[in-house]
């Protein structure tokens, strides 16, 4: 009976291509087209474009697409061939990317774009702000206006709202199904790729359950029986028995265990048949690693997260980057004949806007555009099949692009920058308040300081750790902050808070049922749409 439909809808495939060969043309959508626009320039009407096309949404369509242009005289023909047709057609995608910047705001997004412009002279916006289908959510969680990412990850993941710090259940402390499991029931192939830990609170919330999102060594063990096929990311502290040691990771770090047990879960892994890699050893062998059919991965690179890109560049860090872990997530999960689901997430944006660093959270957005652009050239190759869809979970920072009663944004003093402030700077080597200012002229561009900026720096020298949470943070040596506070400030740029803010954030998607990822949404709402699509049931 299948081969038999299959027959019906080849036999309709060649007579539409037959007709359209006869009644029609090929056109390449430029920068700027909508659909009305190339309807009134080849004199035929928008619904003509919309059925020879197959066109899920009038409004979506993008540079590069081909599309097929009716004669007017013949339009009415193409379309009722087209109506035939798409009864041998599937509407829900194949392959599915779910591309989430922790922390990622309209005001991250439109920094690195505007860095690309100042800086490196570019014309290219960032291709997440080029997707057809845009719009905005809400990220609030079942018990604070102001979300964690948990609650946040909860609601991308399962569609439903809970309380801050829990990982897919609800507020009562019931499982919930996540996009995940249901891929995993449906055939298809998984993949989760961060720059943060792996068993951070993002990632955890499509893989397992837990009331507490610290509890990452639970949350290790849980990820051992998700069946998901590609982890990439750090974390080893929370894999490894608890007397394991290694003197350095892909990011030049000591290892060392986080566990209170004997529990070996990397060799959980092996035993399961996963090829596993490991620190800095686990880096060089991934690099090189081809993926086969039917392999599963488990790859932790670093002691904790993964290096900022700000760092991992300047450092020349052997830690791959967070394109270069998507691409190898790819080339595996594409191999599945059934489809794939992938989340990537860009998790240190959140961390650089937490310490109120502007090139940080610049350096790891365009990072995380990168990794689009793989999905991106992925779509190009299956753009029947693809959805990409890339949202951030809250806001962090508070970040201003303006501050007073200025009307600049001086992204210069952003370009010598070369350190992070969490990883890096608050770690500078210094004895003396001469040495910390020479070390901030060197990594931040800070020279020429003004009596006024100096005694800041001085005062805060003098402030310990975590006294004065409302000004320096609680987890930042407050010099460090004194001193990005300054570039900001030169920058024109403000920050209110250390901690995640309410705002509603932007998203964007492309391909097949992009259209359903546009308008004004709640963050549960993505997906359920997501399910939806896919014919998942989040609730069972």
């Amino acid at each position: 009976m299948k081969n038999k439909s299959l027959f019906k809808t080849l036999i309709i495939v060649i007579i539409l291509t037959s007709l359209i060969s006869t009644v029609a043309f090929g056109y390449q959508v430029q920068s700027g087209d909508m659909v009305w626009k190339i309807a009134e320039k080849f004199n035929v009407t928008i619904e003509d474009i919309v059925n020879a096309n197959n066109l899920e949404d009038k409004n979506l369509i993008f540079p590069g697409q081909n599309l097929i242009i009716p004669s007017s005289q013949q339009a009415q023909e193409v379309e009722e061939v087209v109506e035939v047709e798409k009864i041998g057609q599937t509407d829900k995608p194949k392959y599915v990317f779910y591309m989430i910047g922790d922390g990622l705001g309209a005001s991250q997004r439109q920094l690195a774009e505007f860095y690309l412009e100042e800086i490196e002279g570019s014309s290219k916006k960032l291709l997440m702000n080029t997707f057809p289908a845009a719009g905005i959510n809400t990220t609030y969680s079942a018990d604070t206006l102001v979300t964690d990412s948990a609650a946040a990850g909860t609601a991308l993941a399962a569609g439903i709202k809970t309380n801050n710090g829990v990982i897919s259940q609800t507020p009562e402390g019931e499982n919930v199904r996540t996009l995940v499991e249901c891929a995993e029931d449906a055939g298809m192939a998984t993949g989760l790729v961060s720059t943060t830990r792996i068993t951070h609170a993002t990632p955890a919330t499509f893989a397992s359950h837990n009331v507490n999102r610290n509890d990452e060594n639970g949350i290790a063990v849980d990820f051992v029986d998700s069946g998901v096929d590609f982890f990439a990311g750090g974390g080893i502290r929370h894999f490894i028995p608890q007397s394991y040691t290694e003197p350095e990771d892909a990011a030049g770090n000591s290892v060392k265990s986080k566990r209170k047990d004997d529990i070996d879960v990397v060799g959980m892994f092996s035993d399961l048949g996963y090829e596993t890699f490991i620190s800095k050893n686990g880096a060089a062998e991934f690099n090189t690693y081809v993926p086969e059919a039917g392999d599963q991965v488990l790859a932790l690179f670093t002691y904790t997260h993964m290096p900022y890109e700000v760092d991992r560049v300047a450092k020349d860090l052997e830690a791959p980057s967070l394109s270069e872990m998507t691409e190898k997530a790819i080339d595996l999960l594409s191999k599945d004949e059934d489809g794939f689901f992938l989340m990537v997430e860009a998790g240190r944006i959140d961390h650089a806007c937490h310490a109120n660093d502007a090139k940080g959270a610049i350096m790891d957005t365009l990072a995380f555009d990168e990794a689009i652009e793989e999905a991106y050239e992925f779509y190009m190759s299956h753009p029947e099949e693809t959805l990409i869809v890339v949202v951030g979970d809250h806001e962090t920072g508070g970040m201003g692009l303006g501050f007073a009663n200025n009307y600049f944004l001086n992204m210069d003093e952003l370009e010598d920058v070369d350190v992070s402030v969490e990883d890096t700077l608050q770690y500078a080597d210094y004895d003396t308040l001469e040495e910390y200012l020479a070390y901030i002229d060197e990594h931040l561009g800070l020279d020429d300081l003004t009596a006024e900026e100096i005694a800041e720096i001085e005062s805060a020298m003098s402030v310990e750790t975590g006294a004065n949470p409302n000004t320096y943070g609680s987890y930042y040596t407050p010099e460090a902050i004194a001193a990005t506070h300054l570039l900001s400030e030169r920058v024109n740029i403000q920050w209110t808070t250390f901690a995640h803010s309410a705002t509603a954030i932007p998203m964007s998607a492309v391909g097949k049922g992009a259209q359903d990822f546009s308008g004004y949404k709640d963050n549960t709402e993505i997906a359920q749409a997501m399910a939806e699509l896919m014919n998942f049931n989040l609730s069972r």
